[in-house]
């Protein structure tokens, strides 16, 4: 009988010690160079790590394409088998052998300790195809959350550790699209759609009602959130923060004109990474300032585009190395409302992560601001070159390997970084 109430409480105390305490005969090395066959899930395995194993993750900046290395538990395994992932175990003279060659090496560390808590800003019934992030997280099954107008001004940004922006229009302009689908029956909803809302929100206009939420988000960041923006939010929520308390919209979408001397009037100091840029108020065009290059009648293809990403020392610039781990160089372009950032209007504190060399075109940027950074992406879908309204979503189980989308799921990591001394 006592035999008997000792094995049961064996069971019971199993029950309740952590993972990583039963874990003892080795690593798992998740590599993410070449041989992975599967990248985008290897992020989701390393997240479910952190949120659902209770495992902290090693991310081996620089070393095989940026691998995760963590201890070896049969759950991992499972996990790792389920979502297709490559995974070495290897015993802890191999995982010594690693960290000898990282610390002679340009190559780093880094201990991911929390899961970080996800937000993506997106409008009520919006197709998660339309957004790469959104593909990105569903197809790596990392949970997140969705908010738009309502919630931001409510304070909830709070709950998150990282936000993501994408097709949105802080101006208050619905993309530019005038010109195009003025007279296309969804535009038209939408412009009804969002006026209502601002009014309903105490709002003269829609302009006014964006720049709060641009304000809101800017808070957010300062107070120490993670921001990663892709396509035309990346320079339209700047264009809205440094136009505060000033009409740069024309009266086709606010119905009254803009200031004059609206340009001058610009504050840069309000921006996270763009100045001195020039607004193109002219409803006919399909662009909102002089910050974007997308030579829309002159797209010649995704190797045309293709940009490098630049290479970072990892001991002595952990973040930005964080933001460009991938198993190539050279990532081929895609485009977006916002394709481009023009190198001349970039902040010259603001870190340059990927740009095509030699030219004024820079895609891939990343800055701080208070106790918080933002990451700006240009272009829409990094597998689908000059996606266009209508096209199909793009299937993430035919492009398992993105160098693009990589860059995506580096930033969802990149909060859950616990924060190293700066070498001198």
């Amino acid at each position: 009988m006592t035999k008997k109430l000792i094995t049961l409480s064996s069971i019971i105390l199993l029950l309740f010690i952590p993972e990583r305490i039963l874990a003892s005969s080795g690593k798992i090395l998740i590599p993410m160079d070449e041989v992975q066959t599967d990248h985008l899930r290897a992020y989701g395995l390393a997240y479910w790590c952190l949120d659902k194993a209770g495992l902290n993750v090693e991310w081996l900046l620089n070393f095989r394409g940026g691998s995760f290395m963590v201890d070896e538990t049969p759950r991992i395994i499972e996990r790792a088998i389920v979502l297709g992932v490559s995974y070495q175990t290897i015993d802890f003279s191999a995982a010594n052998r690693i960290y000898s060659r990282i610390e002679e090496e340009n190559m780093e560390v880094i201990l991911l300790e929390k899961a970080p808590k996800i937000a993506v800003y997106t409008p009520p019934g919006k197709e998660p195809w339309d957004d790469a992030v959104t593909l990105a997280l569903n197809y790596a099954e990392i949970p997140y959350d969705t908010l738009w107008d309502k919630e931001v001004l409510r304070g909830e940004l709070v709950k998150y550790d990282w936000l993501h922006l994408h097709h949105e229009d802080f101006t208050g302009q619905y993309g530019k699209f005038y010109a195009a689908y003025r007279h296309a029956a969804w535009y038209q909803q939408g412009m009804l759609e969002s006026e209502h809302s601002a009014r309903e929100a105490g709002y003269n206009s829609v302009p006014e009602y964006k720049a709060a939420v641009a304000r809101a988000i800017r808070d957010y960041v300062y107070d120490g959130g993670f921001l990663f923006a892709m396509c035309s939010a990346t320079d339209t929520i700047d264009i809205a923060l440094a136009a505060e308390g000033i009409d740069i919209v024309p009266p086709e979408f606010d119905h009254d004109p803009v200031d004059l001397g609206a340009q001058q009037k610009l504050d840069f100091s309000k921006t996270f990474a763009f100045t001195d840029f020039t607004l193109e108020m002219n409803p006919m065009v399909y662009e909102h300032s002089d910050i974007d290059i997308s030579d829309y009648d002159k797209a010649m293809g995704a190797v045309y585009d293709a940009f490098t990403l630049f290479e970072f020392s990892a001991k002595y610039d952990p973040i930005p190395t964080m933001l460009t781990q991938n198993h190539t160089f050279l990532v081929k372009g895609f485009m977006g409302q916002t394709t481009f950032f023009n190198r001349p209007t970039i902040k010259p504190e603001v870190t340059i992560l990927g740009d095509i060399q030699k030219t004024a075109k820079v895609k891939y940027i990343h800055g701080s601001k208070g106790k918080g950074t933002f990451t700006f992406l240009a272009g829409h879908d990094p597998e689908d070159y000059k996606h266009a309204v209508g096209d199909p979503p793009t299937r993430l189980d035919l492009h398992k390997n993105s160098p693009g989308y990589r860059l995506i799921l580096n930033n969802i990591l990149f909060p859950a970084a616990k924060p190293k001394k700066q070498k001198t």
